[in-house]
């Protein structure tokens, strides 16, 4: 199993499979993926069965999690708790995140 991993190659990787998500990890406890949403994309994206971090590596947006409306840029965390409504939108900037999931993410 690998144990590291090199962004521009994950970028790579995502450009030539044109997906939006590519998964780089999946083990029992957590799977990690790279998503990108590019500037004025809409994010498709439903709750999820698992918790789920985001890191945002770059880009400009907005996120509706739950209630809240707030802004996110890069270096920001974002923790979504299982089943939690959220969503990236008024996408300015091609939004690259990092994304885990807790267990691993259910196909």
């Amino acid at each position: 199993m690998q144990s590291f991993f090199s962004l521009d190659e994950l970028l790579r990787q995502r450009l030539a499979a044109d997906q939006r998500y590519l998964e780089f990890l999946r083990v029992p406890a957590l799977s990690c993926g790279l998503y990108v949403l590019a500037a004025d994309a809409m994010d498709p994206q439903k709750p999820h069965t698992e918790d789920e971090v985001y890191y945002v590596i770059r880009g400009a947006a907005r996120m509706m999690l739950g209630g809240e409306d707030r802004p996110v840029a890069p270096g920001d965390v974002i923790f979504v708790s299982a089943r939690q409504e959220h969503r990236f939108h008024s996408i300015t900037e091609e939004l690259v995140l990092l994304v885990m999931f807790a267990p691993e993410e259910s196909s």
